[in-house]
């Protein structure tokens, strides 16, 4: 059985993730940080041992680390890893800086904490990006912390790569689309996706194989190639 864990796990894009993985037969362990938030919960009821659920706040290294000892205690590997917990602020140099710490550090903290645990499995390291993130396409005149909280991880996941990829990891970098999710706080009105529809097309695209694993590309939901 393949085994995946999955950052921002709670709800929106992350919880419709797990939905998927685990209708197609994966172990998923789910990055849970509220523990208020009960749709894991019902997805438990259904699946039972083949969802795990995992306290993880990726703004916080030691609980980064606290959940990669707990996934060791369950497992002996995991062959892919979704980092999908994200926050959109914008404004003061404050909001920038939270930003970076979930947007750009957590997914960091992530595959550090975790890459002990991705030797024996499929090595495959998954990030959600934005069109925001473009600087060659750049045509938004606000959203500063976001926008700059997404660039930075494209550098970050291209330097991994550079590093990782002759040990045989593999990459994906995915743009979702203008998604109706919770990255806000609460579930937006707006936007030209559900969850659920991007969510299936990171699915498929996370899991599939490509026969140029040696080039790191942004794809997006509708299969189209960003530049970054």
């Amino acid at each position: 059985m393949k085994r995946v864990f999955i950052t921002g796990a709670d709800r929106g894009i992350g919880f419709a993730l797990c939905r998927c993985f685990l209708e197609n037969g994966w172990q998923v362990f789910a990055g849970r940080f509220m523990k208020e938030w009960n749709e894991l919960e019902t997805l438990k009821k259904e699946y039972g041992q083949r969802l795990s659920m995992i306290n993880l706040d990726v703004g916080s290294q030691e609980s980064v680390s606290q959940a990669a000892s707990e996934v060791e205690r369950q497992t002996d590997y995991i062959d892919m890893l979704v980092n999908c917990a994200g926050i959109f602020r914008n404004g003061s140099s404050e909001t920038t800086v939270n930003c970076l710490n979930i947007n750009t550090v957590g997914p960091i903290r992530m595959v550090e904490a975790f890459l002990p645990l991705m030797k024996q499995g499929e090595k495959r390291l998954c990030f959600f990006s934005s069109e925001a993130a473009s600087i060659t396409l750049a045509h938004r005149k606000g959203d500063v912390s976001y926008c700059v909280s997404k660039t930075c991880l494209n550098m970050a996941v291209r330097l991994m790569f550079e590093r990782l990829k002759p040990q045989g990891y593999k990459f994906r970098l995915y743009h979702p689309g203008w998604v109706r999710t919770y990255m806000s706080g609460q579930k937006s009105t707006v936007g030209n996706f559900e969850p659920e529809e991007t969510a299936a097309v990171a699915y498929e695209q996370f899991i599939s194989d490509r026969d140029w694993e040696d080039v790191l590309i942004l794809s997006d939901v509708s299969n189209e190639i960003w530049p970054f």
